[in-house]
């Protein structure tokens, strides 16, 4: 009995190897045909993709100098501090809070001082309508602007900050500027 059903199973998967193989090398044919026409565009890509990376990491490096630059003596500075804190902001900023309360726990742990996110978190909601989804890392570029300065102003606001306020209703206007008189039109020649 159990030579006839050793024999069954090998009968079965004798007939079923001749298709399996079949499909096997119908399938390696089809691959190696897509991997022949991508190669070209590969090749391409691995040089654009590194340039565009070292131009990327360069940029990071600079932001984290400039940090380091401006929050001079400031712990905020440290680059630990700084990639955490922006970090913070942007998940805060994402309304992801259970992350940003992690990250935040991390930033505590390197002795990064904690009002400095509660600052450019601040100085950042000010910035929040001037963010520009379609624009490449606005929103990063704000989120360091007020890293560095949270202080930091939107230009309309610091524009009305500048102005004078107006004087109190009791007070005389100021003198206004007398205006051009129209010069009268010219009289045609009498005949």
């Amino acid at each position: 009995m159990g030579r006839r059903v050793l024999q069954l199973q090998v009968s079965i998967l004798r007939s079923l190897a001749i298709p399996v193989f079949a499909i096997l090398l119908g399938m390696s044919g089809v691959h190696a045909q897509s991997n022949n026409d991508n190669r070209g565009q590969d090749q391409k890509q691995p040089a654009a993709n590194a340039a565009e990376t070292a131009k990327e990491n360069q940029r990071k490096t600079d932001e984290f100098t400039e940090a380091a630059q401006a929050l001079n003596g400031n712990a905020a500075g440290n680059p630990e501090c700084v990639w955490l804190g922006r970090r913070v902001v942007a998940l805060i900023y994402a309304d992801d809070l259970d992350t940003a309360f992690r990250h935040l726990d991390l930033y505590d742990r390197f002795g990064c001082p904690g009002g400095h996110i509660q600052a450019a978190f601040r100085c950042f909601t000010r910035f929040i309508s001037q963010i520009d989804p379609k624009a490449p890392n606005s929103l990063n570029n704000h989120i360091h602007a007020c890293w560095i300065n949270p202080a930091a102003q939107p230009p309309q606001q610091a524009a009305t900050a500048s102005t004078p306020t107006p004087a109190p209703a009791g007070s005389q206007p100021p003198p206004q500027q007398p205006t051009p008189q129209a010069s009268p039109s010219p009289q045609p020649p009498a005949k």
